[in-house]
C-alpha cells in the first residue's frame, strides 16, 4: 500500500532546533519557507491559509499528527489576519521538535488537489516498480477526488489493478461519504485527523456508523490510531484495549498502526498485542447475527433455500449473485463446515462470500488467466490474491494456471487437493471435517459439500 501526503500542511523548520511554545503567547504562521522557524515564527508550506482561515479558527500542529499531548502537540486560535501571514494564540505549552510538523485547520478547506503532483511522480516511479496493490488516497473530500485517482492509476501500466483505499480525515469527507464509498475499493477511517476535525463526542458514532455502510457495501474497512500510548509504552492503556476489541466487533476489516510503528519504542510489542486484541474479539463477535442483518439489508432470497441439503446445489446463471452466496454461506453454517473454499478468477465471489462474515475461514483459490498485449504473454492473478489479504476472513492462495475457474464437469480434483492440503498446512482444515466448495461448472456456479476421510 502506497500512502499518498495529499494536501497536507506543514511547519518547516530547516534548522531543526527545538522550538518551545508558551501558553497564551502570540506566533505568526508565515508562507515565506526563508525565514527561520522560531517561538514567535513559523514558516508554512501553503500560501493559501490566510485566505482559508478567520478570527476564532483552530489550528493545531504537531510532529506527526495532533495526538492530544501537551508536550509534543499545540493548539492555536487564529486571532487575526494579517496580509498573508496569520496571527494565533497559542493555547498550550508544547516543545515541537524536528525539521517538518504537521499543521491541520480544523473544519477548514484546503484550496489543494487531493492528489499532487509529488503523488504521482512517487506512485510513477516507486509505485509502478514495486507493484503496488493498494494506494491509500490521503484526505479524500468528494468522490470526484476518488474518480481523478483512478484515471492516473490506469494509465500507470500495471497500476490499472491497484485498488483505491478513501482515507477519510475531516469533515468534508464524512459529508460526502457515501459517494466516496460509492466510487472507492475501500475506507480507511483516519481517526487522527478526524479527531480534530470532529468534536470527541462524536468520533465513535461516525466509526459505527461507517463501518456499518463499508459492510452492508461488501467494502473493506481499515481503522487507525487505536494504541497510540504504545509509541513510549509496552502495554496498551485499558480504554485502548478497549478500543481495539470495539474496531472488530464494529466489523472493521483491518487495524492500521502508524505512530507505534514508524517511530514507536516497542512496535513488535505493539503489533502482538494488537492482534491478541483482536483474536480474543474475534472469539466473541456475534456473526450469526451479522448474517441475519446483512441478509436482512440485502433481502433474504426466497429461491434455493430448502435445496441446501443435497450434496450438491447447482445454480442457475441468471439467478442473482446474491442468491448464490447466500446459499454457499448458509449451506456452510447448517453442515457445519471448517472452512468454504471458493475458486475464482478475478476475487469477487470470494469476497462476496467474506462479506456475510460467515463463522468458517473463506479459502479463496485464484485461478490465474493468461492475457496478451500482442507484444507479450502474462498470467494475471497475483494482484487479485493479494488484494483479498485485507478483506476478513479470506484467505488467498494462487492456483496453478493450468487448472480453470471454470470447469466442464463438477470435479477438478487436482486444484481441490491443492486447496486442501494448503488448509490443511494452514491448520484450519482437519480429518472428517466438512467443507463447502465453491466453483463455476460450464454457464452455472456449483456448491459441494465434501466430508474428508483420514
Amino acid at each position: 500500500m502506497l500512502d499518498t501526503v495529499g494536501p497536507e500542511l506543514q511547519v518547516v523548520n530547516k534548522s531543526e532546533k527545538a522550538i518551545s511554545l508558551e501558553a497564551d503567547a502570540t506566533v505568526i504562521l508565515t508562507p515565506d519557507e526563508g525565514q527561520e522557524a522560531s517561538s514567535n515564527l513559523l514558516p508554512i508550506n501553503f500560501d493559501g491559509l490566510s485566505k482559508a482561515v478567520k478570527k476564532g479558527d483552530t489550528i493545531f500542529i504537531g510532529q506527526y499528527l495532533f495526538t492530544g499531548s501537551e508536550t509534543t502537540s499545540v493548539w492555536l486560535e487564529v486571532s487575526e489576519v494579517q496580509e498573508n501571514d496569520v496571527v494565533c494564540v497559542i493555547k498550550n505549552t508544547a516543545t515541537l521538535t524536528g525539521a517538518l510538523f504537521t499543521l491541520h485547520a480544523s473544519q477548514i478547506r484546503i484550496e489543494l488537489p487531493t492528489l499532487s503532483d509529488k503523488d504521482k511522480e512517487v506512485i510513477s516511479s516507486w509505485g509502478i516498480k514495486n507493484k503496488i496493490d493498494f494506494l491509500s488516497l490521503s484526505y479524500t473530500r468528494h468522490a470526484e477526488d476518488v474518480r481523478h485517482a483512478r484515471e492516473f492509476l490506469s494509465k500507470q501500466g500495471d497500476l490499472y489493478q491497484t485498488q483505491i483505499f478513501a482515507k477519510i480525515e475531516n469533515i468534508e469527507g464524512l459529508n460526502h461519504f457515501d459517494e466516496i464509498l460509492q466510487e472507492a475499493d475501500g475506507i480507511i477511517l483516519s481517526r487522527g485527523n478526524l479527531g480534530i476535525d470532529l468534536p470527541p463526542e462524536k468520533v465513535f458514532l461516525f466509526q459505527k456508523a461507517a463501518l456499518y455502510k463499508c459492510n452492508v457495501a461488501g467494502k473493506p474497512a481499515v481503522v487507525t490510531r487505536v494504541v497510540d500510548s504504545m509509541t513510549d509504552n509496552l502495554r496498551p492503556t485499558r480504554a485502548e484495549a478497549t478500543d481495539v476489541a470495539n474496531a472488530v466487533l464494529d466489523g472493521s476489516d483491518a487495524i492500521l498502526l502508524g505512530a507505534e510503528t514508524l517511530r514507536g519504542l516497542y512496535p513488535v510489542e505493539t503489533i502482538s498485542t494488537v492482534g491478541k486484541i483482536c483474536a480474543e474479539a474475534e472469539k466473541v463477535f456475534n456473526q450469526d447475527l451479522y448474517f441475519k442483518k446483512t441478509v436482512k439489508y440485502v433481502g433474504e432470497p426466497m429461491t434455493h433455500l430448502e435445496s441446501i441439503a443435497s450434496s450438491a446445489v447447482f445454480i442457475h446463471p441468471n439467478d442473482s449473485i446474491v442468491n448464490n452466496v447466500f446459499i454457499i454461506v448458509r449451506a456452510a453454517i447448517k453442515v457445519k463446515a471448517s472452512v468454504i473454499i471458493c475458486f475464482t478468477s478475478s476475487g469477487r465471489a470470494a469476497r462476496l462470500i467474506a462479506k456475510y462474515r460467515p463463522t468458517m475461514p473463506v479459502l479463496s483459490v485464484v485461478i490465474p488467466r493468461l492475457k496478451t498485449n500482442q507484444l507479450k504473454w502474462s498470467f494475471s492473478g497475483a494482484f487479485e490474491a493479494r488484494q483479498s489479504l485485507i478483506v476478513r476472513g479470506l484467505f488467498p492462495m494462487l492456483a496453478d494456471p493450468r487448472h480453470p475457474a471454470e470447469s466442464t464437469s463438477a470435479t477438478n480434483e487436482s486444484v481441490l487437493k491443492v486447496a486442501l492440503d494448503y488448509g490443511k498446512a494452514s491448520g484450519v482444515v482437519k480429518p472428517h471435517d466438512r467443507v463447502v466448495v465453491c466453483q463455476k461448472v460450464g454457464d452455472a456456479s456449483v456448491v459441494k459439500i465434501i466430508e474428508l476421510e483420514d
